[in-house]
């Protein structure tokens, strides 16, 4: 079943002058058709600009469709009545953790979303321990947000998603802020959400080396799905990514150019330790 699934979106920002007048208009997402079953790990990758987030903030409800239709958990997101729904079932978490933090004390912080949804008391604070525990941070749950690294903050924003029992998390290019250790961090925690917990994740990213544990890859360019695939799929396409401007991992660029130079290496090697073995070391 899936839990996402667009078919024939368009989104297009208009640019207005004062009096209002269209100035002009941008197709951000060009006809894109996908679908995401439930317990999938789907990565979207691109350049900036390419429309990756607009893609990512429909699945949220936060923008809609100009053309198209976009349905979340079955429901179609431009359903008005369907809205609290929709964003319950497809948790988003953004760029920036600052901007999704409020709580002074991180267990607060958490809880403040199963709050707003009714939550009784004993089930918030259960959801608090079982959250912060997911993503590694229960034991600082007495600190303050500010007091922690960029990479924990950004923890603490998955689990404050991961409170509301959330079917499919959007992470929004979560690690564009992060140093590498903090990176690290944030895409171990949403690997162990989709291995442990079975929830749906989707990561938006520019690193190529992030998409390497997703089950399917889409990269796009100009609005448009321009390649869909496994990761292996995906990274044996060198020349292809590298037209669509896209940095590929060291070790992936490597082996492909020790393959030109000819030597037995397979098309689409992941990680270092797939390239000593190709190489017999």
């Amino acid at each position: 079943m899936s839990i996402v699934e667009t078919k024939d979106l368009v989104f297009e920002y208009i640019r207005r002058d004062e009096e209002g007048n269209v100035e002009g208009i941008t197709r951000a997402v060009d006809n894109v058709s996908l679908s995401i079953r439930q317990g999938d790990f789907i990565a979207v990758l691109g350049h900036n600009g390419s429309g990756k987030s607009t893609l990512a903030k429909h699945i949220n409800a936060i923008l809609y469709p100009t053309e198209g239709t976009v349905w979340v958990n079955g429901m179609d997101t431009s359903d008005d009545e369907k809205l609290w729904d929709v964003r319950q079932s497809a948790g988003m978490v953004f760029q920036n953790p600052d901007n999704q933090i409020i709580g002074q004390v991180v267990e607060e912080d958490v809880g403040f979303g199963p709050e707003n949804l009714g939550v009784p008391t004993k089930e918030i604070w259960e959801r608090v321990e079982e959250s912060l525990r997911a993503v590694g941070m229960y034991e600082f749950r007495k600190h303050s947000p500010n007091k922690l690294s960029g990479g924990q903050k950004q923890r603490v924003s998955i689990a404050g998603v991961i409170a509301m029992h959330p079917k499919c998390i959007v992470l929004d290019e979560p690690t564009a802020m992060l140093d590498p250790k903090g990176r690290k961090e944030v895409i171990r925690a949403a690997r162990a959400l989709n291995d442990v917990e079975e929830i749906t994740v989707i990561l938006i990213t520019h690193y190529m080396e992030e998409i390497i544990y997703a089950n399917r890859v889409f990269v796009m360019d100009k609005g448009r799905v321009a390649m869909e695939g496994t990761p292996r799929e995906i990274f044996s396409q060198v020349e292809r990514l590298k037209e669509l401007r896209l940095d590929v991992p060291q070790v992936t660029l490597l082996a492909h150019e020790l393959k030109k130079s000819g030597l037995q290496i397979p098309d689409g090697i992941l990680t270092t330790q797939e390239l000593l073995q190709a190489l017999g070391l």
